[in-house]
């Protein structure tokens, strides 16, 4: 029976859940196929030899290695079983602001486990790189290929069969996308992330942003540039815009893999250290043999990915998203497309105004009432499913509580029922877009999504000459050469994954602003990508097919009009179809983009890697996998025949 007979839900989210559940039968059949067979293998460590389980254990402290080899008093079905033993993930590095305060987090999340009889290694760690400090260098074509190292890094730390649960620690943009595609893979363990919250607010966003737009006219000076960006960027902790990061704790909230509330609390407060506590006791009790066993293969469902798509558009969050949540989603055996973001987008309304789609920062929005405000009023207008399985518990209802500390300990208490700021955070009643904030384009340029969170209604088409360029360092070079004074459509192609890796483009941003402000037609088009930064510029991004794969973007030349029209979801060049389509493709030389830094480690990544319209991934899963062997067995068959 369809869940159109649920009560209050919207039709709209109703009817593209099920589309991903008809689309993703099979292949959502076999993943979980593949994940009860694992499940009933039981602890994994009875299958260790003594000598593993001594290779497994040796570096531990003496309590640890007596919980780890000995069964507990717990039966099931008459068999004593092991006590729980929790694998940590971490990304630690203290480069990354955000991940510094994870440097001791094993310890506080040890003795918490051993708090209540349970025992935990750190199973591995894997790469966390910071895009804030790759932007606009070489080094940002690895940033996208890095989640897929995250996830890979991820398989490995938990192949050793030594662990009953698992606990994420990760932030920043590619590797809680990362951990979670490794961690669905092991979907037969319950899995619990643990954030590290957002650093104190510092430079107000409005200032740091009137300070980069100053210096791309020459107003600053480097030196300003530089104090401000200190202001901004000044401790331990997220940083405080509502890009990729901030986003990514968005949608473990969400899709119900936080305790609720955690997202952003500050860093190296008593509630903090409270919340990573209970996250590591919390995940013992979702363990196989437990009354609540939860594994991670459960919880994210199609309802929950739809519930994250939800969560993104109504919280106008980070367009890096239209490129995880695919990924994400294919991990579970789930199939989704940039057509059901966009039409969920029709349904849901723009709630929440976070920099750079507003002035206010994110410790702004959490105390206005923050993602609890955010899912209770989407639930009571129907716009989330509520009955998803949480490790909180069943129904996304745990959500809608915040977290406090008091003299009786950690408890959650009734979230906000009202917004504290209009400004900042407002009900799906009177939102500050009847829709939420990502489209899809198509026409004969390809198909991209764009942000429009930010975007003013008289920017939402745009009709100009294409001025075309290869990199950001060619276009910010006309724009300081007084070249783009004008309407123009700026194209930079051969940004995509095949190309380079798909590079952000935040470079981009101050220069085409003051374009804007100089009250000319401006916008953006390419195959690269622009993330959380996008914002009152219109940018069509991701554009798939890209121009290394042929892509029509590659056929474009400087003085063609373009029209991106998002109201209608079109993106075309004004050029006949007989013209156009006899018109060669560009090719480039993108052979600087294959050394220097590490890239020359990432071949094999540009020469496999998926479209971002599929995700941008090098991996494969259960049906494609199958398919593949079915395809091989008939070439054989008729090799074999002949």
């Amino acid at each position: 029976m369809s869940s159109a007979s649920k009560v209050g839900l919207n039709p709209i989210v109703d009817k593209v859940t099920e589309i991903i559940k008809t689309r993703s039968a099979s292949s959502r059949a076999l993943y979980l196929d593949r994940m009860n067979q694992a499940a009933k293998k039981g602890v994994s460590r009875r299958g260790l030899s003594c000598g593993n389980l001594a290779h497994g254990i040796a570096g531990c402290g003496t309590t640890d290695k007596k919980l780890i080899r000995e069964l507990s008093d717990n039966k099931i079905n008459n068999v004593n079983v092991l006590s729980v033993n929790v694998g940590l993930v971490t990304a630690y590095n203290d480069m990354l602001s955000a991940h510094k305060p994870f440097e001791h987090y094993p310890d506080i999340i040890r003795k918490a486990l051993n708090d209540v009889g349970a025992s935990g290694q750190v199973a591995g760690a894997v790469p966390a790189m910071c895009d804030g400090v790759t932007q606009g260098q070489p080094g940002m074509e690895l940033s996208l290929f890095s989640r897929d190292q995250v996830a890979m890094s991820t398989g490995i730390a938990l192949s050793h069969n030594m662990f009953d649960a698992v606990l994420c620690l990760g932030v920043c943009d590619k590797i809680v996308p990362g951990l979670l595609i490794g961690v669905l893979r092991f979907g037969h363990l319950p899995v619990i992330f643990i954030p590290a919250g957002p650093m104190n607010s510092g430079l107000a966003n409005d200032d740091k942003a009137k300070v980069r737009q100053d210096f791309a006219k020459g107003v600053a000076n480097r030196e300003e540039l530089l104090d401000a960006e200190l202001k901004s960027y000044h401790s331990p902790g997220t940083c405080t815009f509502y890009g990729t990061a901030n986003t990514n704790q968005m949608l473990m909230e969400f899709m119900g893999l936080h305790l609720p509330g955690t997202s952003f609390v500050n860093p190296g407060t008593p509630l903090r250290e409270a919340l990573t506590i209970e996250s590591a006791q919390r995940v013992t009790k979702l363990a196989q043999f437990s009354e609540r066993y939860t594994p991670v293969s459960q919880v994210i469902d199609e309802k929950a990915i739809v519930n994250g798509i939800v969560g993104l558009l109504a919280t106008g969050g980070s367009t890096n998203l239209t490129i995880h949540m695919i990924a994400i989603a294919r991990a579970a055996g789930i199939i989704i497309n940039w057509q059901d973001f966009s039409d969920l987008s029709e349904a849901v309304p723009l709630t929440t105004k976070v920099y750079p789609n507003g002035g206010a920062d994110i410790n702004h929005f959490h105390a206005a009432g923050g993602l609890g405000f955010v899912i209770r009023d989407l639930l009571k207008h129907g716009l989330l499913h509520g009955d998803t399985l949480t490790v909180a518990g069943v129904g996304l209802g745990h959500y809608t509580e915040e977290p406090v500390l008091d003299k009786s300990g950690l408890r959650w208490k009734e979230g906000a029922l009202k917004s504290l700021d209009e400004t900042i955070l407002r009900s799906a009643e009177k939102p500050f877009q009847s829709k939420g904030g990502i489209k899809l384009l198509k026409g004969n340029l390809g198909r991209s999504v764009i942000k429009v969170a930010a975007v003013k209604p008289e920017h939402l088409l745009v009709e100009a000459p294409a001025v075309i360029f290869s990199n950001q360092t060619e276009m910010e070079k006309a724009f300081n050469d007084d070249k783009l004074n004008r309407d123009c459509v700026v194209v930079i192609r051969y940004q995509g994954p095949k190309s380079n890796g798909m590079p952000e483009l935040h470079r981009l941003t101050p220069a085409l602003s003051v374009l804007l402000e100089r009250g000319h037609k401006v916008a953006l088009i390419t195959d690269g990508r622009m993330s959380g930064a996008s914002g009152k510029v219109p940018a069509a991004i991701h554009v798939s097919p890209e121009a290394s794969d042929q892509g029509p973007i590659a056929k474009l030349r400087d003085g063609d009009i373009v029209r991106l029209d998002v109201n209608a979801g079109e993106l075309n060049v004004l050029i006949p179809d007989d013209e156009w389509n006899s018109r060669k493709i560009l090719v480039e030389d993108l052979r600087e983009n294959e050394f220097g830094v590490g890239r020359e480690l990432f071949t094999m990544m540009r020469a496999n890697v998926s479209d971002a319209q599929t995700g941008a991934t090098i991996f494969k899963f259960e049906d494609e996998l199958e398919l593949e062997n079915k395809d091989k067995d008939k070439d054989k068959q008729k090799g074999d025949s002949s």
